[in-house]
Formats: C-alpha cells, structure tokens, sequence
C-alpha cells in the first residue's frame, strides 16, 4: 500500500473537521422576546403621564416619621443589648473573669446598690458569691435614661432566680442626684458598701 493510499485510509476513519455553523436562537424564545418588547412599547405608549398628583401616595411626611419612643424600656432587650456579652444569657457570667448576676448578694440586697452599678460602673475588685473578679464594668448613667436604667435593674433583680424588688424611674433619679458628684467608676465592692 503506497503512502496516498494509506493517509486516505485514515483520513476516512477520522471524523470530519468541526466548524461553525449560525445555530439561530430557537423560535419559541423568539416569540417570548418579541412579545416582551411589544408590551414594553404598548405599556410605555399608553401610560398617561399626566395624571394628578392627589391620586398617589396620600401618606404625609408625619406618617413616615419614626414612631415616638416609648416611655417604658424593655430591660430585657437592653440587657440582650449590652450585658449579655459578660454576664451571658445565663446570669451566670465567666468564671474568673465576670460575675453572675444569678444569685448576686449585690442584685439580690437593696436597689440603690444595683443603680449605682449601673449608673456609674465598677473598677477593681468585687466578691460576688464568694468568688473574687477584678475587672471593669462600663457605666451607663450616661448612655442610658433613668427608665432605662430602671428596666434593666428590674430586669435583672427578677431573672435566674433572683428575688430583688423593682426599680422604678424615681429612684434612679434619686440615686443619680446623690451621686452626681462620682465622676470615675466605683472602686469595686468597696465603695458599694456604703449602698448595702
């Protein structure tokens, strides 16, 4: 077999070389957009334009306002907020770095002492169920208002089995106008000792 006649013979086992072809879009997805530009044209071209403004939207800038706050806060979403993250969902804190409220001589004693926690924070060191912390805890006598104040207190003299009374607005106001001269942190369970 000569050499012409065996690259014919392979030539003829191979298939043929590809190439492109047009493969138009199929008539069916044809029909669909040429139907979608025909109501988008029809749609556009029969929309009045000039149509009054009184049929809109008859809601006033005084309907889109922010509804006024509430005069009670909701301790528990306060807490959740801004507590849960060292006292934990539990009350029971972090062993050897934060305290539990659950159970605490300092929630569990008289309100004024768990207002002025709040109010004003604690740095240093504080014996709570006869475990030592040495920490800080923030204030928020100033990120908070006395009902916030008094919804959180409340809040936590009431959960994990703590069997503290309410705290109502007037005695954090009361507890605030005592102390407004305190300016830093209390120095731990310390300073508190004056309020059990």
């Amino acid at each position: 077999m000569s050499q012409q006649e065996s690259d014919a013979v392979q030539q003829r086992r191979e298939n043929p070389d590809p190439n492109e072809q047009v493969k138009p879009l199929p008539f069916a997805i044809m029909l669909v957009i040429a139907a979608l530009f025909t109501f988008g044209v029809v749609y556009i071209a029969e929309t009045p334009l000039n149509l009054p403004g009184t049929w809109g939207d008859q809601r006033v800038l005084a309907d889109m306002a922010a509804p006024a706050k509430s005069a009670t806060a909701d301790g528990a979403a306060l807490f959740a907020a801004n507590c849960v993250a060292c006292h934990q969902a539990t009350g029971l804190g972090v062993p050897g770095a934060f305290p539990p409220l659950a159970g605490s001589e300092y929630l569990n004693g008289k309100p004024d002492v768990t207002v002025q926690i709040l109010l004003h924070g604690i740095k240093g060191s504080i014996t709570v169920k006869g475990n030592t912390f040495n920490g800080e805890m923030p204030n928020f006598g100033t990120k908070f208002s006395d009902a916030e104040i008094a919804a959180v207190a409340t809040h936590v003299r009431s959960q994990w089995g703590n069997k503290g009374v309410a705290i109502d607005t007037a005695a954090v106001a009361k507890g605030r106008d005592l102390t407004k001269a305190q300016t830093t942190p209390w120095n731990g369970g310390q300073d508190l000792e004056k309020y059990r």
